[in-house]
């Protein structure tokens, strides 16, 4: 997800360049809470007319996040705040298909049936050659996907097209100013014009900072500093002791600015919160994974720790599902069965396992990866942020690109990234579950030397880090709270 804010031009004055930043940082998504509340099965009511009425009034200033109340004024942004604590009390409404609970005892009881799964054999040498995997695998697939965040599929294409590389095969190359244009009038661009940060195949020089990466090292320092039976609470904690408000995107904003409220865990995820499904919980995952090899229970069982803390329903599904495939992957070396492992651990009747099956009878049919993803396109409308940021739709790219990509790292990554949604996330997803599956040293030097072993993020002691280093540390955490036992 987008972890950076537009800078204030030469032009704006410094309240004007202050109101852009405010916008970013508060504002009603009155539009995405219309949909979540249909999506999550509320019986709206009369609260459907409100509804209505309240998003046909015309948006004075749509052109920055015009979602996000779109410069209407403090009377609209009351009366929408005060429709959003009302879609809570509303009930679900009857013959709703599917049973998505939040509470952890009450997700355990809708799990499917238990399966046998293997135990991790490996000692401490494996067991960190796995885990580094992950790490740099995750990394790799960050760094080809950043420079298309926010771009559709269909601008994605082009930049590749224009710069001589689809199918994609190498990381993006920085287009020419004309090149941009072309790609920006494709379709949605959500990024700045000008992007100073090194992202693309002839200037990396190591892993950029982002939200994929300081919530990977954030997930280590929570278990580092609070131990194996931390809490929400705990989680919640250490965000606002370790995490800048500043790189905290939609679900994580929301529910940072409400600790700052005190208002805490489970509430902290559902008030005024129209994000409560968003992908965000989903990109916390992979160290909750990474500590409990051969573990998926447990590693969905910390995730969800993390996860309750912003979301709910799907958006903690999402997350449970990422850190059982990756604590599965230890001791599975297929992709399909990785794949349902995460699904054992979140219910059965929930959209989240229904959408990913839809891509699993597509490949079990010998249909094609461009036809998996043409059926999520169909479903999900990328070019509105709400379908571009759901926790679903990206888990079924995710899901596609370890199907299709195999034991073939560059192709989990790169279809990832074709498939378009949020690029850089599920790239980041796919190639971590690929790392820990195949290890360190099968991760092609094509991806794994432009990062040259060194990363920046936003949290703590480790705003620099070798990725070595960092994998050697986790490693030693992980031990310490029981991984190979």
């Amino acid at each position: 997800m987008i972890t950076t804010t537009t800078p204030p031009s030469t032009s704006e004055t410094s309240l004007e360049a202050w109101s852009r930043r405010l916008t970013w940082l508060g504002g009603v998504d009155l539009s995405t809470e219309y949909q979540q509340a249909q999506e999550e099965g509320r019986d709206l009511g009369e609260l459907a007319q409100r509804f209505e009425t309240l998003l046909a009034i015309p948006r004075p200033d749509a052109t920055w996040f015009p979602h996000r109340g779109g410069g209407r004024d403090n009377a609209w942004q009351e009366e929408a705040n005060q429709l959003l604590d009302a879609v809570q009390r509303r009930p679900l409404r009857d013959g709703y298909a599917y049973h998505e609970p939040s509470d952890l005892s009450s997700i355990h009881a809708a799990r499917p049936d238990a399966q046998p799964h293997p135990a991790f054999a490996g000692g401490e040498a494996a067991f960190r050659d796995r885990l580094h995997g992950g790490l740099l695998g995750r990394l790799c697939g960050c760094m080809l996907g950043k420079p298309s965040e926010g771009h559709d599929r269909r601008s994605i294409r082009i930049h590749a097209e224009l710069t001589d590389n689809w199918p994609i095969t190498h990381y993006l190359d920085r287009p020419t100013d004309a090149q941009r244009d072309a790609i920006a009038a494709a379709g949605p661009d959500r990024m700045p014009k000008e992007r100073s940060i090194k992202l693309f195949r002839a200037e990396i020089d190591g892993m950029v900072m982002d939200d994929d990466v300081n919530y990977t090292v954030l997930g280590h320092a929570i278990v580092h500093i609070c131990g194996a039976g931390f809490s929400p609470e705990d989680v919640a904690y250490q965000w606002l002791n370790q995490l800048p408000l500043r790189v905290c995107c939609t679900a994580e904003r929301i529910a940072y600015r409400n600790f700052a409220m005190a208002i805490l865990p489970p509430d902290s995820a559902s008030y005024r919160n129209p994000c409560r499904e968003w992908i965000g919980a989903q990109i916390r995952a992979d160290y909750y994974g990474y500590a409990n090899p051969g573990n998926p229970a447990r590693a969905a069982e910390w995730t969800w720790c993390d996860a309750c803390i912003s979301h709910v329903r799907n958006g903690i599904y999402g997350s449970m599902w990422v850190a059982a495939m990756l604590a599965s992957s230890y001791v599975l070396d297929n992709p399909l069965e990785a794949v349902r492992a995460g699904l054992a651990q979140v219910p059965a009747r929930c959209r989240l396992t229904e959408a990913i099956e839809q891509i699993i009878t597509v490949h079990r049919d010998g249909g094609t990866m461009e036809q998996a993803v043409d059926a999520v396109h169909e479903q999900w409308d990328e070019t509105d942020h709400h379908g571009w940021c759901h926790t679903i739709p990206n888990a079924q790219i995710v899901a596609a690109s370890l199907l299709w990509g195999g034991h073939d790292y560059e192709a989990v990554i790169t279809s990832a990234v074709m498939a378009g949604f949020d690029t850089d996330c599920n790239a980041a997803t796919a190639g971590s579950v690929w790392g820990v599956m195949h290890g360190v040293d099968a991760i092609p030097a094509k991806w794994a030397d432009p990062l040259k072993d060194r990363g920046i993020s936003s949290i703590g002691r480790w705003r620099e880090f070798t990725i070595s280093g960092l994998a050697n540390e986790m490693t030693r955490t992980a031990i310490e709270q029981g991984a190979l036992s």
